[in-house]
């Protein structure tokens, strides 16, 4: 009878301690959180280039995340020393926000926040009130005070251009999820039904990997998504939530120190949204957010998230 105890014990401790080391499951779904589930091939060594720029970088280099590129110095302004030179877990801000501070879908756009919106979002990553499942804590308990002020500050004098189509679609490319947690078509041009799905892809996934600044990206939305999102947002949905233009202004620009929703990245819209309603996202400004989402159902942060990043 012991070693029978002794076996089961075992195999008791082998299952909680399988279940312990298992990433915690995303407050949404997946298509939201988008976790590795393939790979692109990697890349020749050599130099490349992209459409209107004279600068040439490597893949090592377009990789470096300490270091990356920047394309078209001209277009902005000289950029603080943390938004191009990363230090210990500090990595350079434009290697995922990219120099144009449009970002990737996975990361964020900068653009179109005032520098304190900024700066608080910074404090909340520091503090571990605003829980980022990448890098973000880590990034932010290693960056000084005066380095996140000088950041904020040269985002928030850039202006947000066209960045992400959003197109209707009831079928879409089948597509993986490769490094970086972007999602890109897989080879062969098959298809599927998009169901309950926001799918971001690359306009050109050449270009997205040399991270330029000048291609976007194309979110599917499901059919008849838009308008179900511009009803949601305009009239609160019969008490499901509150029209968003009361806090974030008319033309969903922000309003003070109330971030912008339109033309924000769909599916970035979509995780905040997940996660101020998990509780994952707190701070001073995210108490505004909790009554706002208790209410929603998926299908809600799906149409409201297709609806706002339609808006230029």
């Amino acid at each position: 009878m012991p070693r029978v105890v002794s076996v089961l014990a075992v195999l008791a401790f082998c299952v909680l301690t399988g279940r312990a080391q298992q990433p915690p499951a995303p407050p949404g779904p997946l298509w939201a959180f988008p976790a590795i589930n393939g790979s692109v091939p990697a890349e020749e060594p050599g130099p490349k280039s992209i459409p209107g720029s004279s600068k040439a970088y490597t893949p090592a280099q377009i990789d470096d995340l300490n270091n990356p590129p920047d394309w078209f110095p001209d277009e902005h302004p000289a950029p603080p020393s943390l938004v191009q030179k990363g230090h210990g877990a500090a990595l350079a801000c434009g290697a995922c926000h990219l120099m144009s501070g449009e970002g990737h879908p996975e990361s964020a756009g900068l653009t179109g926040y005032t520098a304190a919106y900024l700066i608080q979002q910074m404090a909340d990553f520091k503090s571990g009130a605003r829980k980022d499942s990448a890098r973000m804590n880590a990034i932010a308990k290693d960056v000084s005070d005066e380095e996140s002020r000088q950041a904020a500050a040269w985002f928030a004098a850039l202006k947000p251009g066209a960045w992400t189509k959003v197109t209707e679609a009831a079928m879409v490319p089948k597509t993986f999820v490769g490094q970086g947690r972007m999602r890109f078509v897989q080879p062969g041009g098959e298809t599927e039904p998009i169901g309950n799905r926001i799918i971001t892809v690359p306009q050109d996934q050449a270009r997205a990997r040399s991270r330029d600044p000048r291609s976007g990206f194309v979110a599917y939305v499901p059919p008849g998504s838009i308008a179900k999102g511009k009803a949601l947002v305009e009239t609160g949905g019969s008490g499901r939530t509150i029209a968003c233009s009361i806090c974030h202004g008319d033309t969903l620009q922000g309003l003070g120190n109330v971030p912008r929703l339109a033309g924000v990245h769909p599916i970035y819209i979509a995780r905040q949204l997940y996660l101020f309603k998990d509780g994952t996202r707190n701070g001073v400004d995210a108490q505004l957010m909790k009554k706002p989402v208790a209410r929603l159902t998926d299908d809600d942060i799906l149409n409201l998230s297709a609806y706002l990043a339609s808006l230029q």
